[in-house]
């Protein structure tokens, strides 16, 4: 292990490409295996003298912190970008390089990669200060949607400036945040936990997002008028996701709109005869259906 690791710290200290902006990925696996080898006991495995481990762990602090500051500038040139009003092109170039099916990029499932880390650097979302007040019965746990189904999504739905799309649980408001900075569209997030709102709609503020809107409440008595788009990342079950489906059945009455779905709600909206589905669709990757 000792010579591989020292191989592998020598290499990353020598790799000049790895310094590029837009080699985000490779410095993303680069700092997951280094972090994989502090955790693991390999520097102790590597030098049985604590001179030595001493003096790799600190020429691995120091080649972390470089990294991780060249991403960190990545990120305040993107959001400085998007605070003018121009961050659309360059999320959505790191959106195309990430499409599923591109090499290396998992199509599909709840795993979480390197665009997630850029996302999260770019928006710098708050965690939440206040105490959640927890769920009622048949809401689901909140978990982020993985930011490359997020830009999937806005792909399939083709959502553009004349929608409005609408985040039926939408936590601390990653999809209405990116969905208006890459689109144009008015974005609405309605989330039941107040402080995710809170969070949510200061990250909205300091990106100069005028056409986001976050509305703490219950989604059965939201106003759901002005949606052409609906997002569902499986945030309700049971009783509770039969009461909003028949809302958005009420929606489609009116006018013609577009349901996407991720995870185990799908399965369930694919059976409402009202709703076409726009091409094949799994649990796992966005899935997205029309009113009929």
């Amino acid at each position: 292990m000792s010579r591989v690791l020292q191989t592998f710290i020598s290499e990353l200290e020598q790799d000049r490409s790895l310094r590029e902006p837009d080699r985000l990925r490779e410095r993303s696996h680069a700092l997951d295996r280094l972090e994989a080898y502090c955790l693991d006991g390999s520097l102790h495995e590597a030098h049985a003298d604590a001179a030595a481990e001493a003096g790799l762990r600190h020429r691995i602090d120091i080649l972390r912190a470089e990294l991780e500051a060249i991403d960190g500038q990545l990120y305040q040139s993107i959001r400085l970008d998007i605070q003018c009003g121009a961050g659309a092109h360059r999320l959505l170039e790191w959106a195309h390089a990430t499409a599923p099916g591109h090499a290396g990029t998992p199509a599909d499932g709840e795993s979480y990669d390197h665009l997630d880390g850029l996302v999260s650097g770019v928006l710098q979302i708050d965690e939440p200060e206040l105490q959640l007040a927890g769920l009622s019965a048949e809401m689901v746990f909140y978990q982020p949607t993985p930011a490359r189904h997020i830009f999937d999504m806005i792909a399939r739905t083709a959502l553009d400036e004349r929608d409005v799309l609408i985040d039926l649980g939408s936590g601390l408001g990653q999809v209405p945040v990116l969905a208006a900075i890459c689109t144009g569209a008015r974005c609405i997030g309605i989330e039941w936990e107040s402080a995710h709102v809170e969070c949510a709609q200061r990250c909205a503020r300091a990106l100069n997002l005028d056409q986001v809107t976050f509305v703490q409440g219950d989604v059965r008595v939201a106003d759901l008028s002005a949606g052409t788009v609906f997002y569902l990342y499986t945030p309700f079950e049971g009783a509770m996701l039969r009461d909003v489906l028949d809302l958005l059945r009420a929606e489609a009455a009116r006018r013609a709109i577009r349901i996407c779905t991720l995870g185990p709600c799908t399965a369930a909206i694919a059976r409402e005869r009202w709703l076409q589905a726009v091409g094949p669709w799994e649990m796992h990757r966005p899935a997205v259906f029309r009113s009929a």
